[in-house]
C-alpha cells in the first residue's frame, strides 16, 4: 500500500492509503464530466476526466460538435498511485474551489482541439439520489453524482477556428460521480448475467436533463425500463448563488417526447410535474454523440477505463452529412436544447438521452425499431 501526497491530508476515512478503494470490484470509478455551449447551434463540447483504481488507469477525453463534423481528442495513462495528478498526455483538471470553480484544458494537438475554460458555479452542487441496481445476486451499480450548471471562462479551438469564452454567453453543466457502474474497463464474460437481461425484453430510457434560467437551475433526471417503468427520478428547482431560497422539488416528471423519423433521436421535449404546474419546452440546437470515439461505447479498445499501456493520446473526426460515419456515432446523445417555461422564461441546458433496446410507451417494440 504505497503513500501517496493524498495521505497527508486529514482525509483518511479506513485504515488503507488512499490509492485504495473502499471495494475491490474492478468497475469502481471515480470521474469529472463537462459540457460547454455558447447558447446557441454554433458548437457543443463535452469533455471528461476518470480514474479506474482498480484497473490502474485514468484517461480523459473531448467532444466537440461543430459545422458538419464531430471531433474527438482522447488520452490514457497509467494512474499509478498519486491520484493527486490530474493530468493525462494533453488534458489536466483543476480544482481551484471545491464544488465552485474547476478548470479542465486540452493543449494543441494534431487532431485540430485544443481549449482552456474555468467553470464558475451557477448554483450550488446538487447532490443526487443514489443509484443502486443490482443483477441477480451482484450488485452491479452504486454511485453517487452531484450536478450543477454554471458560465466558462476561457477559449476553445476547433477545426482551425478560436472561440473566446466569456461568462455572459458561454454556460453549461458538469457532475462529478464515483462509485461502481457497469462498462468500466474492458469487457467481462456475460455469464449468468445474461439470465437477468433477455435481451428481446430488455430496455433503458436514459435522461439527465439540468438546464440554466436566469435565477435558478431546473434539474430533471429520469431513467425507465423497456416497459416504462420509473427506476430512478429527479425533479428540483436550486436557486442560483445569491438568492436565499430553498430547493423545490417538482415532483415525478411525465414527459412527452417526439422523435425524428426513421431514428430514435429527440426532437422536442415537453415535460410536466406532479407537484408545479410548470411545463417546459426542449428544442434541439445542436448535439454531441458521446459514442462517436469519447469512450463511453464498452467494448471498443479505447472504452473509459480500458487499459492502453504506459500513455496513448488518439483522435478522431467524423463527417456528419456522410449517412455511414453518422450512424457510427448514433446512441448516447448529448442533445443542447433551448428550453421555454410556461412562465415564458427562457433557458438553456443538455438533455442527454439514451434509448437502447425496447420501450413500449413510444412504440419502440424491438431493438430496430425506430419512430414512424
Amino acid at each position: 500500500m504505497p503513500l501517496s501526497p493524498l495521505d497527508d491530508l486529514l482525509a483518511h476515512q479506513t485504515p488503507d492509503t488512499f490509492d485504495h478503494v473502499y471495494t475491490g470490484d474492478r468497475n469502481f470509478y471515480d470521474r469529472y464530466y463537462f459540457n460547454c455551449h455558447g447558447c446557441d447551434d454554433e458548437l457543443f463540447l463535452v469533455a471528461g476526466m476518470g480514474q479506474y483504481p482498480n484497473l490502474g488507469v485514468i484517461d480523459a477525453f473531448v467532444t466537440v460538435s461543430h459545422g458538419d463534423h464531430h471531433y474527438v481528442v482522447r488520452a490514457s495513462r497509467e494512474l499509478g498511485n498519486d491520484r493527486l495528478n490530474t493530468t493525462v498526455g494533453p488534458f489536466g483538471v483543476e480544482v481551484l474551489e471545491g464544488l465552485k470553480k474547476i478548470r479542465m484544458w486540452c493543449e494543441p494537438n494534431e487532431w485540430d482541439i485544443d481549449f482552456d475554460i474555468t467553470f464558475d458555479g451557477f448554483v450550488p452542487a446538487l447532490e443526487e439520489p443514489v443509484t443502486y441496481r443490482r443483477t441477480g445476486n451482484r450488485l452491479t451499480e452504486h454511485t453517487t453524482r452531484f450536478a450543477q450548471v454554471g458560465n466558462y471562462t476561457g477559449y476553445i479551438t476547433v477545426g482551425g477556428q478560436r472561440y473566446e469564452v466569456t461568462p455572459d454567453r458561454w454556460m453549461g453543466a458538469r457532475d462529478h460521480s464515483w462509485g461502481v457502474r457497469p462498462n468500466v474497463g474492458e469487457m467481462e464474460p456475460e455469464g449468468i448475467k445474461s439470465k437477468y437481461r433477455e435481451l428481446d425484453k430488455f430496455g433503458h430510457f436514459h435522461n439527465w436533463i439540468p438546464m440554466q434560467f436566469k435565477d435558478y437551475m431546473i434539474k430533471v433526471y429520469f431513467d425507465e425500463d423497456g416497459q416504462g417503468n420509473r427506476m430512478l427520478e429527479e425533479a428540483v428547482k436550486v436557486p442560483r448563488y445569491g438568492i436565499d431560497e430553498p430547493v423545490i422539488h417538482l415532483g415525478s416528471p411525465k414527459h412527452e417526447i417526439t422523435f425524428k423519423p426513421g431514428t430514435r433521436e429527440i426532437s422536442k421535449t415537453i415535460i410536466t410535474f406532479a407537484h408545479s404546474d410548470i411545463i417546459a419546452t426542449g428544442t434541439p440546437l445542436r448535439t454531441n454523440y458521446l459514442l462517436g470515439g469519447s469512450g463511453y461505447r464498452p467494448g471498443e479498445p479505447h472504452s473509459l477505463g480500458c487499459y492502453q499501456g504506459p500513455l496513448k493520446v488518439t483522435g478522431q473526426k467524423w463527417d456528419m452529412t456522410n449517412a455511414a460515419q453518422f450512424a457510427e456515432i448514433q446512441g448516447l446523445n448529448e442533445m443542447l436544447c433551448r428550453w421555454e417555461l410556461s412562465t415564458g422564461e427562457i433557458g438553456y441546458g443538455m438533455h442527454e438521452n439514451a434509448l437502447f433496446g425496447l420501450h413500449a410507451p413510444y412504440g419502440f417494440d424491438s431493438w430496430e425499431a425506430v419512430a414512424p
